[in-house]
């Protein structure tokens, strides 16, 4: 059913909040225009009356979905009783044990803050505490966060004009294989790219590589999936040269894969990981999760070197243990695999039908797809035309992330095949009505 979107009370107060709301908030509220009233599950409900199917999760944040009942019961009895403050706190323990049960074999040691950005920050402190060293390489199309530390590691056009960047920081590409940025064909290519990252350690920098950080699967850059190996090199590399490998689990952690962490769909174990988005099931919590003897690198393990004002405060330790007893409990991993294979299936039944979709690729509920003008030359579809798709899917109830060439598809855990497939049906509508006005008409 298509709707006049937004509607009446939303404009009214979105149009209030733009009086004193700063330019650059998130894309997707932007283009919307819409008032939130509250949200039940993966359907988000606006001040009009109106249901939204969920394909975005607050950008991967709402791991359990809106408003889980066992959430819900926790916050209110923690909020009841003891809001902030660094003391230890019992449900901060009980979280600390819980997610060290989940872990991969050896990172033990964890320490929590408020957003990506500071918990990638303070990997970097932590990887110069423990190796004495100061540059850093990351990869093109990466993303870490907007703060200055990790600013210079962002892969794409957001930090032009925001310079200069802190020095020591070196970017590779990506193993993004459907737009090979050395023009190869993998498995031919030998995972060539990881040559390259060898080439720029050497001739870029001083040699003094505290640590690589990588993405198991790059979020922003459109939920690219690198090949079988990749990892496996990417670590060899970061052991050649005596540095540590940060996995940057912001978006791929708790679940959201098809596995408990990204990372583990390789044989790999990485020295550090970042964790954020999904662990707090939309409560603002982050942590660097790695061993007990890195962790306890000086300056790095003194009494506050890796302490924030925020981090692990009683709200957040209560987000985080609820949330993932509500991951395991509701086995809400296998529900992801599960899902998410129902779903990629689907989105490959609307690449060979439509001629507008060039790539297709998913691992769990993180899903990507890109839109192209000719499928030969793999040309991104203008933004314009992307933005219309973004409408259509919102007058028919859809809020997913196709308002750009990469359509990035990662609805809350708890989504049913069923509601997947709904919401397909209606991005399958919305193609077929793209497909009539740009290519038929």
């Amino acid at each position: 059913m298509k709707r006049n979107i937004p509607g009446k009370r939303s404009k009214a107060i979105f149009t209030r909040e733009q009086r004193h709301m700063a330019p650059g908030l998130q894309s997707i509220a932007l283009y919307s225009g819409l008032a939130m009233a509250r949200g039940e599950g993966c359907i988000l409900i606006d001040e009009d009356g109106n249901r939204y199917l969920d394909f975005m999760a607050g950008i991967g944040v709402g791991s359990i979905g809106h408003t889980h009942p066992h959430y819900v019961e926790a916050m209110k009895a923690q909020i009841e009783r003891l809001t902030f403050g660094s003391f230890t706190t019992e449900n901060r323990a009980r979280f600390l044990t819980l997610l060290a049960s989940v872990t991969p074999r050896g990172l033990k040691q964890i320490q929590m803050y408020s957003s990506g950005a500071e918990a990638v920050e303070a990997a970097f402190r932590l990887a110069k505490s423990a190796t004495q060293k100061f540059e850093f390489v990351g990869f093109w199309g990466g993303f870490h966060g907007k703060t200055g530390g990790v600013l210079g590691l962002l892969g794409d056009d957001f930090k032009k004009q925001l310079g200069p960047f802190m020095p020591g920081l070196y970017s590779a590409p990506y193993a993004n294989c459907y737009r090979c940025p050395l023009k190869l064909r993998y498995p031919d290519c030998g995972i060539a790219c990881a040559d390259f990252l060898r080439q720029v350690i050497r001739y870029q920098t001083q040699g003094e590589i505290a640590a690589i950080i990588v993405e198991p699967i790059q979020g922003t850059a459109g939920n690219v999936i690198p090949p079988p190996g990749f990892l496996n090199a990417v670590q060899a590399i970061a052991k050649e040269c005596g540095a540590l490998l940060i996995a940057d689990e912001m978006l791929t952690g708790f679940g959201r894969t098809g596995s408990m962490w990204g990372c583990d769909h390789e044989p790999i174990v990485p020295d550090v990981m970042t964790v954020g988005k999904g662990m707090g099931g939309g409560f603002p919590v982050s942590g660097v999760i790695s061993t007990q003897k890195l962790m306890a690198s000086k300056p790095f393990g003194n009494p506050s070197g890796s302490s924030s004002s925020y981090g692990g405060n009683p709200l957040a330790s209560t987000a985080g243990l609820a949330a993932l007893e509500v991951i395991l409990k509701d086995q809400l991993v296998a529900n992801a695999r599960h899902v998410g294979t129902v779903m990629l299936k689907r989105l490959q039944a609307m690449k060979e039908k439509y001629p507008f979709v060039g790539d297709v690729r998913g691992r769990g509920l993180l899903l990507g797809v890109e839109l192209v003008k000719d499928k030969q030359t793999k040309e991104p579809l203008p933004k314009p035309i992307a933005q219309r798709l973004f409408q259509a899917c919102l007058r028919r109830g859809l809020l997913a992330m196709c308002y750009s060439y990469t359509i990035r598809i990662n609805p809350p855990l708890p989504i049913t095949e069923t509601q997947a497939l709904e919401g397909l049906d209606i991005l399958d509508e919305a193609f077929a009505e793209l497909e009539k006005k740009e290519y038929r008409g």
